[in-house]
């Protein structure tokens, strides 16, 4: 039931702010020390050895100043803080250890000793139990980064968070509203979401929490909505069926395709023992175990096959070209000789002619004038006939073409 006792306070006034976290202070413990020890340790990796060994030193004086002891084993590999008799607040050994938690995970030191602020707290998201496969996992983690850090740079102004993605794990510093955004769009990028649809409604809050009137009222109207597109629920094509092709209805059933049992009845398999059986399948296996075998063996002996040369082919080609182009040359001159022969002989042939026809004119002509001299004309006529030019016979010699 309610309280219905209402009445001023005289310390409840106007100017108090209700919900202000005061520090703490050594005044505010009025126990006094630990009744027991409280310690936590955490492992770091090798690489981060070198870099823990030089930083050491500024978390060591960082822990003091809330009474918070620290070790570093080099050996073993671990950091450790605990309460000593001079800690007061007992927060600060859990703050202790979210400082070497992030540490461990690659969060510079003077970045990781702001966590033992009051109004800073830190979360580490573990990021690869979140997806199988680890090609997908390698694609989802680098959209948190996004092209040049700008998605990462985006977060973390939004968020007014530090965020680290680091191996399979995604460190996170700041309020503790803006790790919850942090984790929401961390979890959603593994689930295949991408962060840039969360930024955009984290851009479009941050807008609307500067309104004084919208302070009371549901943003959902002014929020974008995405709708998830599955490759299954899209709307398949139309199939258009081609009637002509479509084969005669029967209004019998398609025959009854054979069991096993039918299978190894038909190819006498059912009767063999299960000793023979097993050779068979064995022998089955062989080989397609050999055959794989001579295809590997093939694949690998391509390396070792000597590449053609290209090089002597083509001097050889280029020798042979130019012998077939000097015997096509000797071949041209030779029928270019051949043919000014003939030609010269055609008109020797002609010109004696000529002579022949004039001189037997004259001769038809003198025997007409006087018959007793036809005899003795003939007799004149084949002594006067010039003789005849014999042709020289040249050698043929055979070329490098003919050959």
């Amino acid at each position: 039931m309610p309280s219905t006792h209402k009445q001023d306070k005289p310390w409840d006034t106007g100017d108090v702010d209700k919900w202000k976290v005061d520090p703490f202070t050594p005044a505010d413990n009025v126990a006094g020390t630990f009744a027991e020890e409280s310690s936590f340790a955490t492992l770091f990796p090798k690489y981060r050895e070198v870099y823990l060994k030089e930083a050491w030193p500024m978390v060591t004086r960082a822990l003091e100043k809330l009474g918070i002891g620290c070790t570093l084993d080099l050996v073993e590999g671990s950091m450790t803080v605990r309460t000593t008799r001079k800690t007061y607040d007992p927060a600060a050994i859990l703050k202790a250890r979210d400082l070497i938690k992030l540490l461990a995970r690659s969060v510079p030191a003077p970045q990781a000793v702001t966590i033992l602020a009051d109004h800073v707290a830190a979360d580490i998201i573990k990021v690869r139990s979140l997806v199988r496969n680890k090609d997908r996992f390698v694609k989802r983690r680098q959209r948190i980064l996004g092209p040049g850090g700008s998605t990462l740079k985006a977060l973390q102004l939004l968020t007014n968070t530090y965020i680290l993605v680091q191996g399979n794990t995604v460190a996170a510093m700041g309020p503790f509203q803006g790790l919850k955004e942090v984790r929401r769009v961390v979890q959603d990028c593994m689930a295949n979401i991408h962060p840039i649809y969360h930024i955009k409604e984290l851009m479009i809050k941050r807008e609307l929490a500067k309104d004084p009137e919208l302070a009371h009222e549901n943003w959902d109207r002014f929020l974008p909505h995405f709708k998830k597109r599955s490759l299954s629920r899209r709307r398949k094509p139309f199939k258009v069926t081609d009637k002509s092709k479509k084969a005669a209805y029967t209004p019998f059933p398609p025959p009854q395709e054979m069991s096993k049992v039918d299978r190894m009845l038909e190819s006498g398999e059912f009767f063999l023992r299960k000793s023979e059986r097993e050779r068979a399948q064995r022998e089955k296996r062989e080989e397609g175990q050999r055959e794989k075998k001579a295809l590997k063996m093939r694949e690998r002996q391509r390396d070792f096959v000597p590449p053609k040369e290209k090089t002597t082919k083509k001097k050889k080609k280029k020798k042979e070209e130019e012998k077939v182009e000097e015997g096509e040359k000797h071949s041209k001159k030779k029928n270019k000789r051949k043919e000014r022969a003939d030609d010269d002989d055609d008109d020797n042939d002609d010109n004696d002619n000529v002579n022949v026809k004039e001189e037997d004119v004259d001769r038809a002509t003198a025997q007409d004038a006087d018959p007793g001299r036809r005899k003795l004309a003939d007799h004149v006529w084949d002594d006067e006939r010039p003789p005849r030019k014999k042709r020289k016979s040249k050698k043929r010699t055979p070329s490098e073409g003919d050959a």
